[in-house]
């Protein structure tokens, strides 16, 4: 009798660990959940040939001006000086792609349906969905770069022997605070194509959305700015703060101020950086709020 007793509570134990097991692996934590997304997300950005093809484009735009403005050979200061236009209409097109349809496809397949049954909220979803496309956007935009500064390491006419942060040195820490705030820039551009994929309810929507952004922020913002400062809305004594209210244009002082201003060592000041980081933070923090509603909607 004991040996049954013995046996019929090991059973018990048995079957209960099996039901705890699978009840654990049927609603897992939010941490793994999330970390799920991740790992789902990164799959998707390796295996979609569009954004495969945008980065091998991007690589060999950005090689291609730094190869024909002679900046392997010129040095760190003039190549980002070189890139710096052509970056602020790629980062900010690359960027779109990468997220336009994120969260879009995600609902039409009806995983979001299926990630409501999980303990995830919204927030994590669109954070997961984000950090994924994030981290593939990143490596597509720095690969090209360290490729740059490795080239200009090996054959630039480089005369500096200490990598220093005076006045007229030409140092891969410059570039590299460039390529630090492209990779800034091109999140927050990120952020926002989320949360356009997490308002569009179809693909031409999504798509038309898009372009409108790509506009608003490439060219629209910037019109607005100038024309305040025309009308005299703005005051030369504001206009460093108001640069702050488009992306692009804080991208762009900030890279002027931390790069080609601090290597010149004279000049004038274009931007003011902290109004800058607050404005990119300010877009991109707001648009995953926007994602986060889209998603909870």
């Amino acid at each position: 009798m004991a040996g049954e007793s013995t046996s019929s509570e090991s059973a018990g134990v048995d079957t209960a660990e099996r039901t705890d097991g699978a009840m654990a692996h049927e609603r897992p934590n939010a941490s793994r959940t999330f970390r799920t997304i991740v790992g789902r997300e990164l799959r998707t950005v390796a295996r979609t040939r569009t954004v495969f093809l945008l980065g091998l484009a991007l690589t060999a735009i950005v090689l291609g001006i730094t190869w024909v403005g002679g900046g392997y050979q010129a040095g760190y200061l003039p190549t980002t000086v070189d890139l710096l236009t052509p970056l602020e209409l790629l980062v900010p097109i690359v960027a779109v792609a990468f997220g336009y349809r994120a969260i879009l496809d995600d609902e039409r397949r009806g995983e979001l349906d299926v990630l409501a049954t999980y303990p995830v909220s919204p927030r994590e979803i669109v954070l997961g969905v984000y950090a994924g496309r994030a981290i593939g956007l990143a490596v597509a935009i720095a690969i090209p770069l360290a490729v740059v500064a490795a080239a200009i390491a090996l054959t630039g006419d480089t005369t500096v022997g200490v990598y220093a942060t005076h006045e007229g040195a030409d140092s891969p820490i410059l570039f590299g605070r460039f390529v630090v705030l492209t990779l800034l820039f091109a999140l927050v551009v990120l952020a926002v194509a989320i949360a356009i994929s997490s308002v569009v309810s179809g693909a031409r929507g999504a798509l038309a959305l898009s372009v409108v952004a790509l506009v608003v922020l490439l060219v629209g913002l910037d019109l607005a700015l100038v024309y305040g400062l025309a009308e005299g809305l703005i005051g030369d004594a504001d206009l460093l703060n108001a640069l702050a209210v488009s992306p692009l244009s804080a991208y762009r002082g900030l890279v002027l101020e931390t790069t080609v201003v601090v290597a010149g060592g004279t000049g004038p000041q274009v931007a003011s950086p902290i109004a800058s980081l607050i404005g990119l933070a300010v877009w991109g923090l707001g648009s995953l709020a926007v994602a986060v509603w889209g998603v909870g909607r």
